[in-house]
């Protein structure tokens, strides 16, 4: 068994610090050529797309309608990509690659909000009907848009597993790890509770189906974000005559003007990317099963909204654990350290002992957050493979008492196993996204005709009758249906449609 555990470890070592990180970052910057970088120049459009509720035709905003609202999509993506790493991760980063891993942090989230884009408009084109709403993923356009079903099948695996079972278990072991810090106590018999209670509250959640942990998440992720902004806001006015220069840190070591023993150039970039990829997911393939849930008029729209996600995780979270540390006392660089409790201790030294209370009710909600959303994306995998009631069942309890395990116990060689199956995720869905880049570009372009006359832009399968496999965009959905305000917009502009 430790035998096998190395040989994992190894190979995770060299995929993860070398392959996935250059693989993503040419993905990145073939998707936002390709796009002539849509993830910087529709930035008010994302915004619009989040908070929009569609008008159909004979609905009005208030009016309720299949699917979940582009923003529940949101906050259910967002409860995964945002979680320990965040805090953790980033913390890490830093003591290891220095400053600069910051610089290199933000680069890798915006190139990968292209990836994020594509991957994101291809699920929603390609969802299918899930009863009253929608489900789709990289697995739905492996199968339908490339006719792979075997690859969509290994990939429902995958994420199954990695995202269900494992990063289930570590967020509640940061969760244990954090509540233990606070109060001065690390026995089982605590951690258990902690799991215990943690394991009731999901479960209580998670067998209510998507629609509970949509409700939740769009509760907790706002809520969440709001504090660690006013705490990260409060750190930054209190040090502000030291933001000129941490900031100048950061360029100063990410460009190697600036270096410090055992954290020069190449380690800040590489922790940097290795942060930025592993926190946002941009690639990965997880955030667009959140995606294709969303009743939108333009699969474009969820592609917008998932890119915004990718900058929320990355520029506004990450970034606000980032200055609480720089801004803190100094901390020695070129070594491990252990990630919670150098954000706790940092955040201790601006606001007193709260500070580390506070960072574990924060965290708290982080991760308890992301066992939802990482739930869910494993459930919409489930359902890809089976659609028997008995197996989600199944797949519940075992999800639950990996939450609880997470607070007690310890499994390295599963926990490496979960890497290789982020790895292969990730080299699954990039193999997919690169040939079916072309027709989200062709979305992308018939969203901006539209836009470009003023109305709100919707799409109809009839549009590009050359795909395959779509199930959807029928003209059935009322939120597809072009308003009576815009068919008086086209017929002054002399155009005539029949959506």
């Amino acid at each position: 068994m430790d035998f096998l555990e190395n040989v994992v470890t190894t190979f995770n070592d060299g995929v993860w610090s070398w392959v996935l990180p250059w693989l993503l970052i040419a993905a990145g910057l073939f998707f936002g050529i390709r796009t002539a970088l849509v993830q910087v120049r529709m930035v008010p459009d994302m915004f619009r797309a989040v908070v929009e509720r569609p008008k159909g035709e004979g609905r009005d905003e208030d009016e309720d309608y299949g699917g979940i609202s582009a923003f529940k999509a949101f906050t259910i993506s967002a409860a995964s990509r945002v979680g320990t790493g965040n805090v953790a991760g980033v913390a890490v980063a830093i003591s290891v690659g220095g400053p600069g891993a910051v610089f290199w942090m933000w680069l890798i989230a915006i190139l990968g909000g292209a990836t994020a884009f594509i991957e994101s408009t291809l699920a929603q084109l390609w969802k299918v009907r899930d009863g009253d709403g929608y489900r789709g993923g990289p697995a739905y356009y492996m199968k339908r848009g490339l006719g792979w079903g075997p690859l969509g099948a290994l990939f429902s695996i995958a994420i199954a597993f990695t995202f269900g079972l494992v990063y289930n278990a570590f967020q509640t072991n940061a969760i244990a790890d954090a509540v233990s810090f606070s109060f001065d106590r690390d026995d089982t018999m605590f951690r258990s509770i902690i799991g215990v209670v943690i394991a009731v509250v999901a479960g209580l959640i998670i067998f209510g189906g998507v629609n509970r942990i949509a409700n939740i998440t769009q509760i907790i992720v706002p809520f969440m974000a709001v504090a660690y902004l006013l705490i990260g806001g409060f750190v930054v006015i209190a040090n502000f005559d030291k933001v000129p220069g941490m900031i100048g840190d950061i360029v100063a070591h990410a460009l190697g003007i600036k270096e410090i023993a055992g954290a020069g150039l190449g380690m800040a970039m590489m922790k940097g990317i290795q942060r930025g990829l592993f926190s946002n997911e941009a690639g990965e393939g997880s955030a667009p099963n959140a995606a294709a849930t969303a009743a939108v008029s333009h699969p474009v729209k969820q592609g917008l909204v998932q890119t915004l996600g990718v900058y929320f995780d990355t520029l506004v979270v990450c970034t606000i654990t980032a200055f609480i540390i720089l801004l803190g006392p100094e901390i020695a660089y070129g070594a491990e350290a252990e990630g919670v409790s150098l954000t706790q201790a940092a955040l201790s030294s601006e606001v007193g002992n709260w500070g580390i209370h506070f960072v574990s009710f924060i965290l708290f909600f982080l991760a308890f957050s992301s066992i939802l959303g990482n739930y869910y994306l494993a459930e919409s995998n489930l359902e890809y493979l089976t659609q028997s009631k008995i197996a989600l069942v199944v797949f519940r309890l075992v999800v639950l008492f990996f939450v609880w395990f997470g607070a007690v116990g310890s499994l390295p060689l599963v926990f490496a196993l979960a890497d290789t199956g982020a790895a292969t995720m990730v080299i699954l869905n990039i193999i997919a996204i690169v040939p079916l880049s072309g027709v989200a570009i062709k979305l992308l372009k018939n969203y901006n005709e539209q836009r470009s006359h003023g109305i709100d832009p919707v799409f109809h399968r009839d549009m590009m009758p050359e795909l395959k496999g779509v199930e959807c965009w029928d003209g059935s959905d009322p939120v597809t249906r072009r308003s009576e305000e815009d068919r008086r917009v086209l017929r002054e502009k002399g155009h005539h449609d029949k959506y």
